[in-house]
């Protein structure tokens, strides 16, 4: 690849090559069309015959021939088939063992000559047909002249004779590919035959499932050619065999002394595993891998049989972990050496899921603090000497182990999220299985969350960058479950709940504000420390035996202070505030239960939104909820006072509105109407009208209609289109609702005639005057498009 013209050069000479290969390609296509029509023969003096288009073939000459082929030798093996069951019983001994001879030596004798012709696909097939006929040669020599026999003695012996006569059959016509597989896969019956014909149990023949396999990988190393893959294939499935045969025996056994040939035979597997990995390339971790779990199942399948299932599992674990040492072990190929460790870390992994499990069963075993808060029954921790134990023991042990590959592979962040999330789940779980004092068990658990928040602290710090992000996230997820569990804990005693959440509070608004911590991990220190001082005055209120109501305004205490202190919180008061805005759903949600507590805690919420809406940043966030929060209070103030007059809960509203369009029309004298002064005007209006209509009495419509006066002669003086529109509308529907009796009685009294005529003259007039109309809605609508 190294060229001395330079890169763009280069370039430009492949660009001109390709061009002249197009060229020439797109000639010689065109003089191979003409070649190809100047072939047709056209007979003397006849005209020439445009070409018929051939029709297309749905099946190719050599697919049609296999497919012949072999509906040849099926049929052929079917007459065969039937003529030994059937015929053969009419013939003498004589005559059986020369028709069936005869048949068998040219059917086999026959691929020679068609070799010879060039004839393979027919020689293959009738190749197949010979190999079927020698198989019933077998069977009918059984049957005729072996009947006393065991059939499956004989069924190994026929097999390994006929494997040995296919492959040599093979070897003397190399062209022909169905007789090598055939010997391959007739070789992999005698010697599992003959073991269940010497009565074997589940071991012996696991050993002679094994001899198989070890042939077969003999087979395919020694003689590497045409057929090796296939031995590889067969040795391997015979292997597993062998494996899961000791796997199984291995667990049944009730004694060290019956897990002895289980272990024998899986170290057996594993030495075969390991040996065929030594001398493959592509395949090596996962015979090496099948290897080491035959050697974890070896070794630990003495000592599990005299203990008890967990710390059985600890027994396997053992093992495992010390199967990573083949990292370091630099005489071992790379592909056995990664195969070695891959079993091992799956093997530890699998019993750290296990042993999480039971973690899992702890954590949520808090939950029952729940039901009775404050009453001071924590629930009884696990028993050392059972399940906890095993899970604990397991649980340092993968971590130590997940350190160490920490240490020796320190390109990999999977060994230290697994040491830190291991580790803390050891030492958290700790206490649980060792029993000591309660106040003791508790402290120790704060510590270990407190400690895990740290880590995820120094996570990507600016000096040094000691602790990997990957590792920070999951101490971080850790700390996160720890606290969770501890303040659910905590719940069970009054001084343990205001002591718990004051710490962790406190914990966490100093990782807050600890600069050289990643902003991921500050940001959730932020929303943490709110939460806690949120849950302090939930605890606060409960403590003081107030009404449940009135618990809300301590809690509104919490995001009046965030909003206070927001220029001052930097890069965390985002998070800061979202769990303020949660802590205020959370005060609304507790003053649900009294109306008139709930408007005051509405009023107060919208009061801290209004305080943060003075910042410029924060005004167009917190500006509309502080509106709707202080509207939503005032509602709940009136529908605690039982007041159902719409428009006082509509008033206030255009109130407010109509103040801050008249701002807003200050600041932009551009700003239309509608957008100034409409939704104001509409709060009002429109349900005003709406209640008339219902309103059997006098008041409201004299009201509603001096009030809309008032607004249309506004909206013309002023020349606005939605105050003129809006109250003209409005005054329009009350002048109706005023007329609608009188119109009611006139119509009862006019003939019935009398309306049609009427309607009928009006459409005459429009009719008569429809230009002259049109213009006059013209410029009815221009004066109204030049109003503001």
């Amino acid at each position: 690849m190294n060229n001395p013209l330079p890169p763009a050069e280069e370039l430009a000479l492949i660009d001109r090559e390709l061009i002249q290969l197009d060229s020439r390609r797109h000639f010689l296509l065109s003089r191979r069309a003409w070649l190809l029509g100047a072939q047709t023969p056209l007979a003397w003096g006849a005209p020439a015959r445009p070409p018929v288009p051939a029709r297309a073939t749905e099946a190719s000459g050599p697919s049609a021939q296999n497919v012949l082929l072999v509906l040849g030798a099926v049929l052929l093996a079917v007459a065969a088939l039937a003529f030994t069951l059937v015929s053969w019983g009419s013939l003498g001994i004589a005559g059986r063992s020369a028709v069936l001879a005869a048949v068998t030596a040219a059917a086999l004798g026959a691929p020679v000559g068609l070799l010879r012709r060039g004839l393979r696909s027919t020689a293959e097939a009738v190749a197949s047909v010979g190999l079927l006929l020698t198989v019933l040669d077998a069977y009918a020599l059984y049957a005729v002249g072996m009947p006393e026999v065991d059939g499956t003695a004989y069924t190994a012996g026929a097999a390994a004779v006929l494997a040995a006569a296919w492959a040599s059959y093979g070897r003397a016509l190399p062209a022909l590919r169905a007789p090598v597989p055939a010997a391959l896969l007739t070789a992999q019956l005698p010697l599992p035959l003959a073991a269940l014909a010497a009565g074997a149990t589940g071991l012996e023949l696991g050993w002679a499932l094994l001899a198989t396999a070890a042939l077969d990988a003999g087979l395919a190393l020694l003689r590497p050619g045409r057929w090796s893959s296939f031995a590889g294939a067969a040795g391997s499935v015979l292997g597993a065999a062998a494996l899961l045969t000791g796997l199984a025996e291995s667990v049944a056994a009730g004694s060290p002394g019956a897990a002895l040939g289980p272990s024998a035979l899986l170290a057996a597997v594993a030495v075969l595993a390991v040996a065929v990995a030594w001398r493959t390339a592509g395949t090596a971790v996962a015979f090496a891998a099948a290897g080491a779990l035959a050697t974890v199942a070896a070794l630990g399948g003495p000592a599990a049989t005299e203990l008890s299932p967990p710390w059985a599992a600890v027994g396997y674990l053992v093992v495992a972990l010390a199967l990573l040492g083949a990292v370091r072990v630099t005489v071992l190929p790379g592909g056995v050496r990664r195969g070695l460790a891959l079993a091992g870390a799956g093997v530890a992994a699998l019993q750290a899921v296990a042993a999480s499990a039971w973690v899992v069963t702890v954590l949520l075993g808090r939950l029952r603090v729940l039901e009775e808060v404050w009453s001071v029954t924590t629930p009884a921790p696990a028993a050392g000497n059972g399940p906890g134990a095993a899970a604990l023991v397991v649980l340092l042990l993968t971590a130590v182990a997940s350190w160490w590959l920490v240490r020796v592979v320190p390109g990999r962040a999977e060994p230290g999220v697994a040491a830190a999330v291991l580790g803390w789940a050891a030492l958290f779980t700790a206490p649980v299985v060792l029993d000591p004092a309660p106040g003791l068990a508790f402290a120790a658990q704060l510590a270990v969350t407190l400690a895990a928040g740290a880590l995820a602290l120094r996570s990507t710090a600016a000096v040094g960058g000691a602790v990997p992000a990957g590792v920070g996230i999951a101490a971080a997820a850790c700390a996160l479950a720890g606290a969770g569990s501890v303040s659910v804990a905590a719940l069970d005693g009054r001084l343990a709940t205001f002591g718990v959440f004051a710490l962790l509070g406190a914990a966490c608004a100093v990782g807050a504000a600890y600069r050289p911590a990643p902003v991921w991990a500050r940001s959730g220190a932020a929303a943490l420390a709110v939460g806690y001082a949120a849950l302090l005055a939930v605890a606060l209120g409960a403590l003081l035996e107030w009404p449940v109501a009135w618990w809300a305004p301590t809690v509104l205490a919490v995001p009046a202070v965030v909003a206070a202190l927001g220029p001052r919180l930097g890069v965390v008061r985002v998070p800061a505030e979202v769990a303020a805005a949660a802590a205020g759903l959370l005060a609304v949600a507790l003053a649900t239960g009294d109306a008139p507590v709930l408007a005051l805690v509405l009023a107060l919420a919208g009061v801290v939104c209004a305080g943060a809406a003075v910042r410029p940043e924060r005004r167009s966030a917190a500006g509309w909820p502080a509106g709707a929060l202080f509207l939503a209070a005032t509602w709940v103030r009136l529908a605690a006072s039982e007041v159902t007059v719409p428009e006082a809960y509509t008033l206030p509203v255009t109130a407010a509105a109509l103040a801050v369009g008249f701002a807003r029309r200050r600041r932009d004298p551009q700003a239309g109407s509608w957008t100034a002064y409409g939704p104001g005007l509409a709060a009002t209006l429109l349900p005003s009208t709406l209640a008339v209509w219902g309103d059997p009495h006098w008041l409201r419509p004299l009201l509603l209609g001096a009030a809309a006066l008032a607004v249309t002669l506004a909206g013309a003086r002023g020349r606005l289109r939605a105050p003129l529109l809006l109250g003209g509308a409005t005054l329009v529907a009350v002048a109706l609702h005023e007329l609608t009796p009188y119109v009611v009685q006139v119509v009862d009294a006019l003939p019935r005639w009398l309306p049609p005529a009427l309607a009928g003259v009006l459409l005459l007039a429009v009719g008569a005057t429809y230009e002259k109309r049109l213009r006059d809605a013209r410029r009815l609508r221009e004066a109204i498009g030049r109003l503001r």
